[in-house]
């Protein structure tokens, strides 16, 4: 993979990671709240724990409830946590012999120069690593309908299940046109990238001037680079879409926008000269 690939794939990382972690106040029920206590004053200490690693542990014996959002970064570490915390301790073995299995086979295959077979094996490890998530956040029954958290992790996992989640089906098509439509346009352009790299590389002045072959090669780098940002740009925007939407999906809005006129008393000021007026009450 050219490195200018590499760094951007790694950009797109890191930003999700960190669009991941700024999600916390969102994943919060509270995110919407302003109950600061008593005379409204904020808490002294209002700063929330991105990870609680002790509370995990006690969800984890069922001491207290977990969150969705909270299992599902535990069990990032702590592979089966998810199942641990829905009492699905059956399907441990499963995930625990299904990652081993595959993490054996690539060592195997690999050490004996089977690239296909090792990358097959090493890919069902991986498989079976999402498959635990997948299964962890099926499962999770939150208290409500449709619940934040759990829209959000549908589609980080699977590109538009959030959508399916909150029951709009209709901006699939969208998303995933823009997903789709920026992976082929990455592919196209990169295959048009090596053509024109190797030709300016062997110095081919066969078909076409070395000049030209520079232009072309440059040209399709940069199109192929704003294919990969504009197919993360579309898995992105579906994830913040599956969080917002099941967060907006009560908050209701009266169609009623009439305008009411009628008469009202305006009290008098106690600290200035004692008069009653008349004046207009408006309400929408």
């Amino acid at each position: 993979m050219h490195s200018r690939t590499f760094k951007i794939l790694l950009l797109c990382t890191i930003t999700l990671c960190i669009t991941a972690l700024k999600a916390q106040a969102q994943f919060k029920d509270e995110a919407f709240s302003q109950n600061y206590g008593e005379d409204n004053e904020a808490p002294a200490d209002s700063t929330d724990k991105i990870f609680d690693v002790k509370k995990y542990f006690r969800g984890l014996g069922h001491k207290t409830t977990l969150d969705v959002a909270t299992a599902f970064e535990g069990s990032l570490i702590c592979v089966g946590g998810m199942q641990i915390y829905n009492k699905d301790y059956w399907k441990l073995p499963i995930v625990y012999g299904g990652i081993a299995a595959g993490i054996g086979g690539g060592i195997y295959y690999g050490n004996q120069g089977n690239s296909t077979a090792s990358t097959l094996c090493y890919l069902g490890a991986g498989l079976m690593y999402w498959g635990s998530f997948m299964d962890g956040v099926i499962c999770y029954e939150p208290k409500d309908w449709p619940n934040p958290q759990k829209a959000t992790l549908y589609s980080l996992l699977v590109p538009g299940l959030g959508q399916i989640y909150n029951h709009e089906i209709w901006k699939l098509p969208l998303y995933w046109g823009i997903m789709i439509g920026g992976a082929s346009y990455y592919v196209k352009f990169k295959q048009n990238y090596e053509r024109f790299r190797d030709l300016y590389n062997a110095e081919d002045t066969t078909y076409i001037p070395l000049e030209t072959s520079k232009y072309y090669k440059n040209l399709y780098r940069r199109y192929r680079d704003y294919a990969l940002l504009v197919t993360f740009a579309g898995y992105l925007l579906q994830v913040i879409d599956a969080n917002v939407f099941a967060y907006m999906h009560d908050f209701e809005i009266s169609e009623d926008i009439s305008l009411k006129l009628s008469p009202s008393l305006i009290a008098p000021d106690p600290f200035s000269a004692p008069a009653l007026g008349m004046g207009l009450c408006l309400t929408f």
